[in-house]
């Protein structure tokens, strides 16, 4: 039922030959009687009865349907295959299944969903909308066969004798019916957990009960806790995993420093984010002979705590990631161990994992060397304060620079080991460079937020000299592990990367076009160089932000599995995450497989682990749904300021409803509705990615630059709609 009719249960205008197919094809194999028929139709007049006896019989004299036994019908379905996919929902309420099993997307009619919701498992026939010979294939859903989730998010809108939820999630265009009382306690525009218990049909809304009652619509920890909510993501850790958490021993102790190697007298450091609560990495520096030094980098040892077959660990793997919003960071191992015991905080002695290397000045490596150990770390950087010692190479860090309360001096050992680390990482990320390696190096928005986490601006995150260096050797650590157990020919946990589709890069190209730039798709080992070019020559450019997202999202997905593939982002043969276990449960399980590989025990079952890998791919996906989700959160309770003003943007978005603008200012991002241009009447031309006028036939494509108004920001749907003024001048 759509939104704007939410106050009737019953649709006035429906198809009883669509409503038959319908009660028909959930139970394919089950005979009806006419009664039967009609009572589940709820036909109880006259006309409405003889109209079913006359359908009945045309249906089965067309062959749609079938009756075995005299006075009973079932479907038939004797020559129409059925297929398995997956349904991707629209805001139009509209949808697409997409099915290996038939080999394409299939659109899917609103009318022909037959309940199912987005990310349902379903079965489908096809069936020909319209007529003539041209008419395309469409689906027709007959089962839903797995539900994606039952759990949604939503406000309470209420009436006398019912509450209706309105979903958050815009995909979700039925409402939910929850009768009174509700057995938890809600009102009016309270923001919901709500369970369906009854699926509804094409005539009803789906039916549910309210689980909880997350807060008033608006607040901002209500929307924050809505934001995980809806991802199906926990707010915090229950008093079971606390107390659990309490009870580990987390004491340094002389017996367990007897078995690890010891670089507590060797100089180690830190370099994080100045807002950083967990250090999950080090790196300690010697200098050898003849230009050669040993490097560590050392990782919090966090499977010393982190028993398997306890609750902490199955809550750990549950949530396999910590989740980074906005405005805090929820996550994956509780604060005892994430910002204390596993934390490689300066001056503390701390159990490691490392992964030790004697490397050259000119970048070769010699010797590795893996294992446990124990170190102590003698300072803490932040990125700035690194960078500074990278530019002026000075043992001073100035108070505009220090993360302590004033200035402070540093021995000249460590500005010795940072410039000499900087250069091996230019090294590093040269020789990436040159083996097709892609290089990202996106903006990331980021809000200044006040005590009450209302945003006071917005500015944008790039990374610098400091962050490629810790960057490159975290890397280094996690490519030479994958390599020294994928050469033993042993299962393990790889972070796999495969090459990009050329039809999404074709699609890209036509894109960059428009902007002056272009792709050589003619060899497909030069690709990658000439993405990289592509992301040079944008870099400081208006449209920079664009083809930086376009790019992206024509790469493969990296995913976690046993099955190496290699990683062609980076353009390893080996990969795999060693360096933040802290915060990513597969850096766990690739931890204790080393350990165990390390005491020289056999290959573990690859089908266990590949598992496993699905499960925290999967949640990675989900963590970064959230993360994007309360990003577009802050944007909107930002934008709620400018409504009315004009500013200008790229159209980074082109479908059915409208166009998506990337304000070119701040990089918030807001909707012009097709049905808002008063200029012309716009329809969408899928094959050209642009809305075309019918009377003047102008073209709004992907990356023209326009003009707009901020017409509304509204928190409840997380959307900022934009009025259309004119298209720029390229």
């Amino acid at each position: 039922m759509s939104k704007n009719k939410r106050k009737k249960k019953v649709s006035t205008a429906y198809s009883l030959t669509d409503d038959l197919f319908s009660l028909l094809e959930k139970n394919p194999e089950k005979q009806y009687s006419f009664k039967e028929i009609a009572s589940a139709l709820q036909l109880r007049e006259t006309s409405s009865r003889n109209k079913l006896i006359e359908q009945l019989g045309l249906l089965k004299a067309k062959g749609k349907i079938k009756e075995p036994i005299s006075g009973r019908f079932s479907f038939n379905n004797i020559d129409q295959p059925s297929y398995l996919g997956t349904v991707d929902m629209t805001q139009s309420g509209n949808g697409y299944v997409v099915s290996e099993e038939y080999g394409q997307d299939v659109f899917v009619h609103k009318s022909k969903l037959n309940t199912a919701l987005h990310k349902d498992t379903v079965r489908f026939v096809l069936h020909h909308r319209g007529g003539g010979s041209k008419a395309k294939a469409e689906a027709k859903i007959i089962a839903v066969e797995k539900r994606f989730k039952s759990r949604f998010v939503g406000e309470v809108e209420e009436s006398e004798s019912f509450y209706f939820i309105k979903v958050s999630d815009n995909r979700m265009t039925q409402d939910i019916y929850v009768s009174k009382p509700s057995k938890i306690a809600v009102k009016q525009k309270d923001k919901v957990i709500i369970e369906i218990t009854n699926w509804g049909s094409s005539k009803h809304a789906p039916e549910g009960m309210v689980i909880e009652n997350l807060g008033e619509s608006g607040l901002h920890q209500t929307e924050i806790h809505a934001i995980l909510a809806e991802y199906g993501l926990p707010a915090s850790f229950t008093k079971e995993i606390d107390d659990f958490t309490a009870s580990i021993d987390i004491s340094i102790t002389d017996e367990e420093i007897s078995r690890r190697r010891d670089f507590r007298d060797t100089l180690t450091f830190t370099i994080d984010p100045k807002d950083a609560k967990d250090f999950d990495d080090a790196l300690s520096f010697k200098v050898l002979d003849d230009k050669w030094y040993e490097i560590g980098v050392h990782i919090a040892d966090v499977t010393h705590y982190l028993k398997e077959n306890t609750i902490l660990d199955d809550e750990a793997y549950e949530r396999a990631t910590s989740v980074y919003l906005v405005d805090r960071v929820v996550p994956m191992l509780p604060e005892v161990l994430s910002n204390m015991a596993c934390s490689l905080r300066a001056h503390e002695e701390k159990y490691t994992f490392s992964a030790v290397f004697e490397i050259s000045s000119k970048g070769e490596i010699r010797n590795q060397w893996f294992g446990r150990t124990v170190i102590c770390s003698d300072e803490r950087f932040a990125y700035e304060e690194a960078e500074y010692i990278i530019d002026t190479q000075s043992t001073t860090i100035p108070p505009e620079v220090s993360i302590r309360e004033d200035a402070y001096e540093i021995d000249e050992k460590v500005v010795t080991a940072i410039l000499a680390m900087n250069e091996l990482a230019k090294q590093f990320r040269s020789k990436r460079m040159a083996s097709g390696a892609i290089s990202f190096d996106k903006e990331e928005v980021r809000f200044l937020l006040d005590n009450k986490n209302e945003p006071l601006s917005v500015y944008f995150k790039r990374s610098g000299q400091s962050n490629k260096l810790i960057e490159e050797f975290m890397l280094l650590a996690n490519r030479k592990v994958a390599e020294f157990i994928g050469k033993q020919k042993k299962t393990f946990v790889y972070r796999i990367h495969d090459e990009p589709d050329l039809d999404k890069l074709t699609a890209l190209n036509g894109v960059v076009q428009r902007f002056g730039h272009k792709l050589d798709l003619s060899n497909i080992k030069d690709i990658a160089q000439s993405i990289n070019k592509l992301l040079a020559d944008v870099s400081g450019k208006s449209e920079q932000q664009l083809v930086d997202t376009l790019t992206i999202r024509s790469m493969s997905k990296a995913v976690y599995s046993t099955q190496n593939i290699g990683h062609y982002g980076l353009a390893f043969d080996y990969y795999s995450h060693f360096t933040s276990p802290i915060r990513r449960y597969p850096d766990v399980m690739v931890h204790r497989l080393l350990q165990f590989y390390l005491d020289q025990k056999p290959s573990v079952k690859s089908e266990d682990y590949e598992e496993r890998c699905a499960h925290c791919s999967s949640r990675e996906v989900l963590a970064a749904n959230a993360e994007r989700d309360s990003i577009k959160y802050m944007q909107v309770k930002f934008m709620q300021r400018y409504v009315g003003e004009t500013f200008e943007g790229v159209v980074s978005g082109v479908t059915d409803w409208g166009v998506f603008v990337e304000l070119q200012e701040n990089k918030c991002e807001g909707m012009i509705r097709i049905r808002d241009f008063k200029d012309d009447v716009y329809y969408f031309d899928q094959a050209q990615y642009a809305l075309i006028g019918h009377r003047t036939q102008d073209q709004i494509q992907l990356g023209a630059r326009v003009r707009v108004v901020i017409k509304s920001a509204d928190l409840d749907k997380r959307q900022i709609d934009l009025s259309f003024v004119e298209k720029m001048d390229a």
